[in-house]
């Protein structure tokens, strides 16, 4: 059973730029709570009960915002508040938050490689803290743990894009050998929508057997001497199988401001009582 996560959320955020100088992207809102609590909580949902961060030293934010704060819940408890925090404290609840910090950003596999001693040889499920879904009650976390209980395998979280997104994303090809699931043979990097083994993208989400690190040792660094964990998991597929399963959900970044607004939009959409007093501002400004 999976019970171990690794959340990479060190990286600048110069997409939010100004708004990500101070204030990590990661924490940025949506709706009532910052976008990596929700990342979190679709992980403890899954049954993880064991949450790495991998920040920078800049994104201390992100250590307090899942430490207790005795004296805010005080003053809170003491003005029957409770409820404005209840979230992160049951979140708080079910699982353990661990931080390791990563001193120079040097791409996704590099963050993970941090991990390495704290998942030791378990698989570990793998979520970017700038992303999070909506729309399928089975998350995307619960669906890749289901399929690596099936498979034994590490398993990516793909989603279907358009043709003329295709080149922004790691798109794999291979076999479907159940609704859903492919047994993946080719991972490749942002190609050209013509060259593309099909439109199905990296979205996120990943489980990861313990063999990717030594996969991560073998990485030539690319691009800003950046260690992609795509790279490594080219590697990994030359020796072992691995599987995508496309998830139910819709993928939602809030890596920049057009996208960040998106989601709270769609978020709030779904909760009532916030619809209620931002749809009425949204029809004045349409007409």
């Amino acid at each position: 059973m999976i019970k171990k996560v690794v959340i990479p959320a060190a990286g600048f955020g110069t997409r939010m730029l100004p708004a990500a100088k101070s204030i990590p992207k990661e924490m940025l809102p949506v709706l009532d709570r910052p976008t990596i609590q929700y990342v979190v909580e679709e992980a403890a949902d899954a049954g993880v009960t064991d949450v790495l961060l991998i920040v920078s030293r800049d994104k201390k934010a992100v250590e307090d915002h899942f430490d207790r704060h005795p004296e805010l819940e005080t003053r809170l408890a003491a003005g029957n508040k409770t409820s404005l925090i209840e979230s992160i404290l049951r979140l708080q609840e079910k699982v353990r938050i661990h931080t390791t910090r990563q001193s120079e950003q040097r791409g996704l596999g590099h963050a993970v490689l941090h991990a390495r001693q704290h998942v030791g040889n378990e698989p570990f499920l793998c979520c970017l803290g700038d992303t999070i879904f909506s729309g399928s009650p089975v998350s995307p976390a619960r669906e890749l743990i289901e399929a690596y209980n099936k498979y034994r395998t590490s398993i990516i979280g793909l989603e279907e894009v358009p043709a003329e997104k295709v080149e922004r994303y790691g798109i794999v090809g291979g076999d479907l050998i159940e609704p859903g699931v492919i047994r993946i043979n080719q991972l490749v990097e942002k190609p050209r929508a013509q060259e593309a083994p099909s439109r199905l993208a990296i979205a996120a989400r990943y489980v990861l057997t313990p063999g990717i690190f030594e996969c991560l040792d073998r990485t030539t660094p690319g691009k800003g001497n950046e260690i992609q964990l795509t790279d490594a998991i080219k590697l990994q597929l030359q020796s072992v199988p691995i599987h995508g399963v496309i998830l139910q959900s819709k993928r939602h970044d809030i890596g920049n401001p057009v996208d960040w607004l998106k989601t709270n939009l769609l978020y709030a959409r779904h909760d009532p009582a916030t619809w209620k007093q931002i749809e009425p501002l949204l029809r004045s400004l349409l007409s």
